[in-house]
């Protein structure tokens, strides 16, 4: 009898064990992947941080603590201990270049250039590398981050390299040579149509060399640099493994050309696209009103707005105003006698390029057909035009579905602040530019002119969705590209308003906390693409694009925070990078 109680309190004991031992869990809820002790920032509505995130099916199927998650655990699960690391949503940039950014260094490689003595060292390299007469063009070296802080002159040009027509483009503005100038038949008789101004000697009338938004008529011919279509597919590919190695996995192409559309559904259809990649397709508005109007009308057609989780065309992108990099911006008050950019008249406020009786009707075809508008609008000149432009189409056609944009924004108002918060306009911006270029525009205009030079926490406290993007134009290498895409020391910037060459933060008051820095590479950036309900969180139903990073963003010595390393990147679940 004794034995038998014995035996029977031993299977009630096994019995009660096996009743306490959590049933594992059925094939349906497996995860195929769960990473576990770490600091998972999920950037949901709480900012909620958990422990442990499970994936299946490359979404994410639950998020919590330790025990929780992994009691999705199967035989087939791959597990990754984090070992205190952090996870972030996968990071996404608004706007970038890629396809002309890849090919930069195709043919040779470019240095960085710092001043006027590189960027003359540079030309004569080239002179020597290129029969004469050949053209030699220094792209997208700005003059606010030349330490002299000016356009190399024409008798500069004219020195290092006599006998090749050179020009010194930074966009829509350039500094060009004497035999560059000849050659394009710019003298002191040449008048300019449209758009732009020669600047001239006041005492001679002569071209100084300096042409505001007047690229256009310098007669350069197409590169030298041939290159086939799986060279610029090889090119592309090698940009985005690198994008995905600082943790970039969606990004937006704000000026696609029809080209570029091809060659992003080529990878696509041949299932080589590594990223979620939205477009804004280039429209040209120099031409007539129906002219433009028919191009957006071919672009509403294109079965890629429908497009699909890794490529989808979004809207159109085009250009209201020049550059603050160039002297080209356009300003609310004039820029002032400038020697930095060659400035001599006092009412100059820089260049407007679409006229307001036709911004409005294509800003309004565009969101009758259901897509986003986004101009390059710099100055608060510029951002107000366009701003008037969103409210008149507003009255009649809400717009907010369309998710109209504001590109770049540097200089805003308070007012332009409240109207973009009314209309519910978004503004994609680069914090690179404070970093590289506030130590230049505090020199022109000073700290008053300077308070509301991209106010990202106003912006934020009136609800503006305001995404951080780079304006990545060439080589490859997220700091030493022009300009840097390194999503970090965007973060670092947003936070700290620190700028190179310059000691003082800009206007502190409208610093991003860490975690708004964090939101604004990551959920914001994905209602600016219109993904926010697949991506820019990590929450269960989401597509598991996530980066684990070295360091925790949220406590670590801030100025620590723009070296963060990227261990490894996941889209849709699967490692990208490691």
């Amino acid at each position: 009898m004794h034995l038998y109680r014995h035996r029977l309190r031993r299977s009630l004991i096994a019995a009660l064990l096996v009743a306490w031992v959590p049933a594992p869990a059925c094939a349906a809820d497996q995860a195929d992947l769960i990473l576990h002790h770490g600091r998972v920032v999920t950037v949901d509505r709480n900012f909620a941080i958990h422990q442990a995130l499970a994936v299946k099916d490359g979404h994410i199927l639950s998020t919590g603590d330790n025990e929780q998650v992994l009691a999705a655990k199967g035989p087939d699960t791959t597990l990754v201990d984090l070992a205190g690391k952090m996870v972030l949503p996968g990071l996404i940039d608004s706007h970038v270049h890629p396809v002309n950014a890849s090919m930069h260094e195709f043919d040779h490689p470019v240095p960085d250039m710092e001043t006027i003595a590189d960027v003359l060292a540079y030309i004569r390299s080239r002179a020597q590398a290129l029969d004469e007469g050949q053209w030699i063009v220094v792209r997208q070296v700005f003059i606010t981050r030349l330490k002299e802080q000016r356009y190399p002159t024409k008798a500069e040009l004219d020195g290092a390299a006599p006998g090749h027509p050179v020009v010194f483009s930074t966009g829509p503005d350039a500094s060009a040579n004497s035999l560059a100038l000849k050659l394009s038949g710019i003298d002191r008789d040449f008048q300019v149509t449209g758009p732009g101004r020669i600047e001239r000697d006041p005492q001679t009338g002569e071209p100084t060399g300096i042409l505001r938004s007047a690229m256009r008529y310098l007669k350069i011919p197409p590169t030298n640099a041939k290159a086939t279509p799986a060279q610029r597919d090889e090119q592309l590919l090698k940009l985005f493994a690198d994008y995905l190695s600082v943790g970039i996995t969606s990004i937006i192409d704000r000026n696609a050309s029809a080209a570029d559309v091809d060659q992003y559904r080529r990878l696509h259809a041949a299932n080589k696209l590594p990223l979620r990649t939205r477009l804004s397709h280039s429209v040209d508005a120099s031409v007539a009103t129906p002219q433009i109007i028919e191009q957006i009308d071919r672009i509403a057609a294109d079965p890629l707005c429908r497009g699909d989780d890794r490529l989808r065309l979004i809207g159109i992108k085009t250009f209201l105003d020049g550059g603050m990099l160039t002297g080209s911006a356009y300003l609310r008050q004039p820029w002032g006698v400038s020697r930095i950019y060659a400035i001599d008249d006092p009412r100059y406020r820089g260049m407007i390029y679409i006229p307001h009786d036709v911004l409005v009707p294509i800003v309004r075809a565009t969101v009758e057909h259901g897509l986003q508008f986004t101009a390059h609008s710099v100055g608060d000149g510029a951002v107000h035009e366009l701003l008037s432009a969103y409210e008149e189409v507003n009255r009649a056609t809400p717009i907010a579905a369309t998710r109209p944009c504001l590109t770049h924004s540097n200089f805003m108002s308070r007012e332009a602040i409240d109207q973009a918060a009314r209309l519910g306009v978004l503004v994609d911006i680069q914090p690179a530019w404070l970093y590289l270029d506030t130590r230049t525009l505090m020199a022109q205009f000073g700290d008053e002119r300077l308070r509301w030079f991209q106010p990202l926490r106003s912006l934020f406290a009136a609800g503006v969705t305001a995404g951080g993007g780079s304006d990545h134009m060439q080589k490859i290498g997220s700091l030493r590209s022009i300009n840097p895409y390194n999503p970090f020391l965007g973060m670092w910037v947003a936070i700290t308003r620190q700028a190179k060459w310059y000691d003082e933060p800009l206007h502190p008051e409208e610093a991003l906390s860490r975690e708004q820095a964090i939101q604004f590479y990551t959920i914001n950036n994905a209602r600016i693409m219109f993904f926010d309900d697949q991506i820019g969180s990590l929450e269960p139903g989401k597509l598991a694009d996530l980066v684990v990073v070295d360091r925790d963003l949220l406590t670590c010595p801030i100025d620590e925070l723009r070296d963060t390393k990227v261990l490894a990147t996941y889209v849709g679940g699967r490692p990208v990078h490691e």
